[in-house]
C-alpha cells in the first residue's frame, strides 16, 4: 500500500483530539441541526450555525474548525440543478474547439519551431470556459442602452487558442486567422495572449502578465458599483468573471485585493480558478494541496468558495461509499500524486489509488480500466460547473469563487496529459493527434489528422445553429472591444480652470498644489466634472489634496459610518455612497487598477472617464511598471501624476522615495506621453492638451506629468506669442524670454526641478564671467526623442523630412549646450543625437540621501554651480574661453577638491 499522507496531513494528525466528555448531548445537538437541515432547510441551518458561531465567539469561545472543508464538491448531487443544455450539441462543439486550439498551436510549430504557444492549459479550461460561453457570459448587444452593458470576461492567457478557436467558428476570425498564429507581422495574425492594442476589437483585457488579471478583475468590479452608486450608469447585474490559474495565485496581485471584494460586497465578481495542479514545471503544491490551500485563503478573506472537484462518474462511488473511505483517501493525497493519477491509465490507478485498502478496491470492483481511466474531474463536467456558475450567479452579498480541479492537457493521451513537460508541449505526432481525434470521436480522416486541418462544421448543422443561438440568447459575442467610445467630452477652456497658473505672477506654490488646485476647478465643471475620478494610494494630505474631501467626498459604498475625528475642521474626512474620490489605502497596485477601470471606461461602458492618479512618483514605474504596461495594452486613456518627483526635492525622505528613474521607464511605453514640467502654467497646458487628445479627439494615449513639492515663484506664462510657447511646452522645449540671448555664447537646458538651478546658474555666468546664456525649459526629452527617431526614420526611407524638433529650436542659437535634471543623465542623454553641438549632460545618478534640497543637489553636481562649471569646461573645450578659467571657477564655487572616482554612484 502506497503511503500518501502529507506533511500538513501528518502534522494535523499530531495534535490530540478533545475528549467527548458528554456523547449523549453531543447527539443532541448535531440531532437537532439534522432536523433542521431536513425539515426547513440548509439555508436555515447555515444561519443558525452562522449565529451560534457569532454567540459563541462573544462569550470567549472559539472554533478550533478548519477553514478547509473535505475534499469533494461543495455542491450535492441532490442540490444540483437540471442542465439546460443539449450535452449531447456542447460536447461536439468543445470537440471542434479543442481540435482547431491544437491544431493551431501544432500547425503553427511544424512551421516555425520558435513561435511557441500552449495546447495543455485550453486542454484543461475548455470546459470551463464553454459552459459559460453557453449559458453564462451575457454580452453587450450591438446599439444596447445603458445598462445592457454585458459581462467582462478576463480570460486565462494561455488559453487564448481556445476563444480564437471558439471565434473562428462564430466567423468572427477566419481560417487565415488562425494560419497566422502568433505571427502578426506577415498577415492577419493573432497575438499569443489577450492583448487589446493588437487586436484591439476583440481582446478587451490583457492578462498576460500572471497576477495582474486578478487585481483588475476585482476593481473592475469595484469600479463598475462606483458608477452605479454615482448615478453615472446602470451596472446592476452585470458579471465580471476571472479565469486565472491555480498557479497564478502564488502573485502578490492575486490575491492582494482579495479583502476589499468582500469587504465591499462585490457579488458582482466570479473568480474561477483552473486547479489543473500544475504549474509551468510540475506540481503547484506537490507535497499539499493547493485547492484546500486556496479554500482557507478566499474563505478567510471572506469570499463564497465553490469547490467543483469530481465529476458525475464519481457520484455512483460516493453513493456506494458507506463508510467514507474516497473523502479519507483524498484527504491523504497530495497534489503531486494526483498528477501522477492523472498522467497514468485506468490500470495504473485501480492499483495504486483504489488498491489502498479493501473499502476502495470494492468500490471500484465494478469498474473496468477504461471506466476508471474515464472518471473525470469536476473542471470537465458540464453539470457540475453549471451548478457551481448557476450558484455564484444568485449568491448575494459576497464575491464567490470556483475551485474547478482539471487535468492540464486533458486528452493529450500518455505523452501529454498530466506530464511535468505538458506545458511546454508544442507538437504532437501523428499517433497522438488521431487518439486525440478518438478520444473526442471527431468526424476527421486520418488525412486531416495527419494534415491537421482545421475543422469547423457546415454551417447549417445542428452544432453551429445551437452555437449561433445560445449566444443570440445571451446578447452575442464575445470577447469583442470597442474602440471609442460613442460620444466624447467637452473640455472647457484653459481659463476656466488654469488662469491662476496662466498668470500666477510670481506668487509661490509648488506645482503639485497648482495641479490639485486645477483638478478642484475641473470636478466643478458642469459637464467634465462628474467624469474626473480623482485617485489616490494614500497621503491625499501631502499632496494637498484634503480639500476635495469635503468638496466631493471619498468613495465608500457604505457611506460613513461612523463621526471623524476631525469632523470639526473645514478639511475633514468625508466618507459618501456617491463619493467621488478613491482613496485606496496603501497599495499602489490597487490604485493603478482603479485607475486602469476609470480609463478604460470609454471602452468597456462607452462611458469615458478622466481619471487622475496621483501619488509618489518613486512609487509609480519602478513598483508598478508592470500594471502601467497592462493599462498602455488596454489603451488607457488617463493623468498619471508623479507627485513629490524627482531626486532631490523631497529632501528628507531619502533614499526609496527619490525618483530619479520614472522618466526613463516612461519613455520606453510607446502610447504614453511623459512630461517633467517647471512651472505651473506649463502644467495647465500639458494638463489641456492631454484631457483635449484624449477625451476629445479620443486618441489611445495616456499622459504621465512628474510635479514637485518644493514652492517657488510661479511666474506668468510668457506674454506675446503664446501659440509658439504651447507648441513647445507641447513638443518637449522652448527658449524661455531674455533681453541676453541673442548674444548668448552657451545654451543651459533644464527639466522640472532643476531648471531653477539653470536660471540662477545663467546669472552666475554672467555676473561672475561676463558669459551670456540661454535658457530653455524642456518639457519632455521623451517627447522630443520620439521627434527625432520619426524624423531619422523618414529620411532612411527617402521620405521628406523635416529635421528633429530639438535640432530646429537648438540650431539657430550658438555656443555648446548643457542639460541637468532631476532624473539620472540617461534620460537627457535620450537627445544627445538631435542636438547640433556640444552637448553635456547633468543627472542625479546614483542612490539617493536624506538631506536638503540644497545639500542634495550639490552632492549629486546638479547645482547652479555645477551648471555653471559645466557651462565653463565646455566653452573651454570648444575653445571659445581659456581653460585656467574652468580651474578659477571651481576654486571659487568650493569644486576644487579630489573626488574619488564613482563618487556619485556611492
Amino acid at each position: 500500500m502506497t503511503n500518501l499522507a502529507s506533511g500538513s496531513e501528518q502534522i494535523r494528525a499530531l495534535a490530540t483530539e478533545r475528549e467527548d466528555s458528554d456523547p449523549a448531548e453531543t447527539a443532541e445537538w448535531l440531532e437537532a441541526l439534522d432536523a433542521v437541515v431536513a425539515h426547513v432547510g440548509k439555508g436555515r441551518a447555515q444561519y443558525l450555525f452562522d449565529r451560534l458561531a457569532e454567540h459563541a465567539l462573544s462569550l470567549g469561545v472559539e472554533s478550533a474548525r478548519a477553514r478547509i472543508t473535505p475534499y469533494v464538491n461543495t455542491i450535492g448531487l441532490d442540490e444540483q440543478p437540471p442542465y439546460p443544455g443539449n450535452l449531447e450539441l456542447e460536447e461536439r462543439l468543445g470537440a471542434a474547439l479543442r481540435w482547431n486550439a491544437l491544431a493551431m498551436v501544432v500547425r503553427a510549430n511544424q512551421a516555425y519551431g520558435e513561435l511557441g504557444g500552449h495546447i495543455a492549459s485550453y486542454a484543461s479550461a475548455a470546459d470551463l470556459f464553454e459552459v459559460g460561453f453557453n449559458h453564462f457570459f451575457r454580452a453587450a448587444a450591438p446599439g444596447a442602452a445603458d445598462g445592457a452593458g454585458g459581462d467582462l470576461v478576463y480570460f486565462q492567457p494561455h488559453s487564448s487558442p481556445g476563444v480564437y478557436a471558439r471565434a473562428y467558428l462564430e466567423g468572427f476570425l477566419s481560417e487565415e486567422h488562425l494560419q497566422h498564429y502568433r505571427r502578426e507581422i506577415s498577415g492577419p495574425g493573432l497575438c499569443s495572449y489577450p492583448h487589446p492594442w493588437l487586436m484591439p476589437d476583440f481582446w478587451q483585457f490583457p492578462t498576460g502578465s500572471m497576477g495582474i488579471g486578478p487585481i483588475n478583475s476585482i476593481y473592475q468590479a469595484r469600479f463598475m458599483r462606483y458608477l452605479q452608486n454615482r448615478g453615472l450608469a446602470h451596472t446592476e447585474g452585470r458579471k465580471v468573471w476571472g479565469f486565472f490559474g491555480d498557479g497564478e495565485m502564488d502573485e502578490p496581485e492575486s490575491i492582494g485585493a482579495l479583502s476589499l471584494a468582500a469587504r465591499e460586497g462585490l457579488d458582482n465578481l466570479v473568480f474561477v480558478i483552473n486547479c489543473n495542479l500544475q504549474r509551468l514545471d510540475g506540481p503547484v503544491r506537490s507535497n499539499g494541496r493547493i485547492i484546500d490551500e486556496l479554500e482557507a485563503q478566499f474563505t478567510g478573506a471572506g469570499w463564497n468558495v465553490i469547490k467543483v472537484v469530481w465529476g458525475s462518474d464519481w457520484d455512483v462511488l460516493f453513493a456506494r461509499d458507506r463508510t467514507g473511505a474516497l473523502p479519507r483517501a483524498f484527504a491523504h493525497t497530495v497534489d503531486g500524486q494526483f498528477q501522477t493519477f492523472s498522467a497514468n491509465d485506468g490500470a495504473y490507478n485501480r492499483a495504486r489509488f483504489f488498491g489502498q485498502n479493501p473499502e476502495l478496491a470494492a468500490l471500484a470492483a465494478q469498474l473496468s480500466d477504461e471506466d476508471i481511466d474515464r472518471l473525470r474531474r469536476g473542471g470537465h463536467d458540464a453539470r457540475k460547473l453549471y451548478a457551481a456558475y448557476a450558484q455564484a450567479l444568485s449568491h448575494r452579498g459576497q464575491p464567490t469563487v470556483i475551485l474547478a480541479k482539471t487535468m492540464k492537457g486533458f486528452g493529450m493521451g500518455v505523452t501529454g496529459q498530466g506530464r511535468m513537460t505538458t506545458h511546454q508541449q508544442k507538437k504532437l505526432g501523428f499517433d497522438d493527434l488521431k487518439a486525440f481525434r478518438d478520444r473526442f470521436r471527431l468526424p476527421l480522416s486520418d488525412e486531416d489528422v495527419a494534415q491537421v486541418r482545421f475543422y469547423k462544421p457546415a454551417d447549417d448543422s445542428p452544432e453551429m445553429r445551437y452555437l449561433h443561438a445560445r449566444r443570440e440568447a445571451l446578447g452575442g459575442y464575445l470577447p469583442r472591444r470597442r474602440t471609442a467610445a460613442s460620444q466624447g467630452l467637452a473640455v472647457p477652456p484653459t481659463q476656466a480652470w488654469g488662469q491662476f497658473a496662466l498668470q500666477a505672477a510670481g506668487k509661490e506654490m509648488s506645482t503639485t498644489m497648482a495641479l490639485v488646485r486645477m483638478l478642484g476647478a475641473l470636478l466643478k465643471d458642469h459637464a467634465l466634472g462628474p467624469r474626473v475620478v480623482p485617485i489616490v494610494a494614500d497621503e491625499a494630505r501631502t499632496f494637498g489634496m484634503a480639500s476635495l474631501f469635503r468638496q466631493v467626498g471619498i468613495y465608500s459604498p457604505l457611506g460613513q459610518l461612523y463621526e471623524p475625528e476631525d469632523l470639526g475642521s473645514i478639511l475633514y474626512y468625508r466618507e459618501d455612497t456617491s463619493g467621488q474620490i478613491l482613496e485606496e489605502g496603501i497599495s499602489e497596485a490597487g490604485a493603478v487598477s482603479s485607475w486602469i477601470a476609470a480609463s478604460t471606461s470609454y471602452s468597456v461602458h462607452d462611458l469615458p472617464m478622466l481619471p487622475f492618479y496621483i501619488y509618489y512618483s518613486m512609487f509609480g514605474f519602478q513598483r508598478i511598471g508592470d500594471i502601467i504596461w497592462a493599462a498602455a495594452d488596454q489603451r488607457a486613456r488617463g493623468f498619471l501624476i508623479g507627485a513629490t518627483a524627482g531626486k532631490t526635492t523631497l529632501g528628507g525622505e531619502g533614499l526609496q522615495h527619490q525618483d530619479g528613474s520614472s522618466h526613463l521607464a516612461a519613455s520606453t511605453i510607446p502610447n504614453c506621453r511623459a512630461y517633467d514640467p517647471a512651472f505651473a502654467y506649463e502644467v495647465a497646458t500639458i494638463v489641456d492638451e492631454g484631457m483635449r487628445e484624449m477625451v476629445e479627439r479620443q486618441h489611445d494615449v495616456f499622459y504621465y506629468v512628474t510635479v514637485m513639492n518644493e514652492n517657488t515663484a510661479q511666474p506668468s506664462a510668457p506674454e506675446g506669442d503664446f501659440q509658439a510657447v504651447r507648441e513647445g511646452i507641447l513638443k518637449g522645449i522652448y527658449r524661455l524670454p531674455s533681453a541676453s540671448n541673442d548674444a548668448a555664447r552657451v545654451q543651459l537646458l533644464g527639466a522640472g526641478a532643476i531648471l531653477g538651478e539653470v536660471l540662477i546658474a545663467r546669472q552666475m555666468l554672467q555676473e561672475d564671467w561676463g558669459i551670456e546664456a540661454g535658457v530653455w525649459s524642456v518639457t519632455s526629452f521623451t517627447e522630443l526623442q520620439r521627434d527625432g527617431m520619426a524624423a531619422e526614420r523618414l529620411a532612411r526611407l527617402g521620405e521628406p523630412a523635416e529635421a528633429p524638433y530639438a535640432t530646429q529650436a537648438l540650431g539657430a542659437s550658438s555656443g555648446p549646450v548643457i542639460a541637468a535634471t532631476d532624473y539620472v543623465r540617461a534620460v537627457p542623454e535620450l537627445i544627445r543625437a538631435y542636438v547640433p553641438r556640444r552637448y553635456v549632460t547633468l543627472g542625479t545618478d546614483g542612490f539617493g540621501r536624506s538631506d536638503t534640497r540644497e545639500a542634495l543637489r550639490r552632492f549629486f553636481e546638479v547645482d547652479r554651480a555645477s551648471i555653471v562649471i559645466a557651462a565653463l569646461k565646455a566653452l573651454a573645450d570648444d575653445g571659445e574661453i581659456e581653460a585656467d578659467v574652468v580651474v578659477s571657477a571651481r576654486e571659487r564655487y568650493g569644486k576644487n577638491k579630489p573626488v574619488q572616482a564613482g563618487s556619485w554612484q556611492r
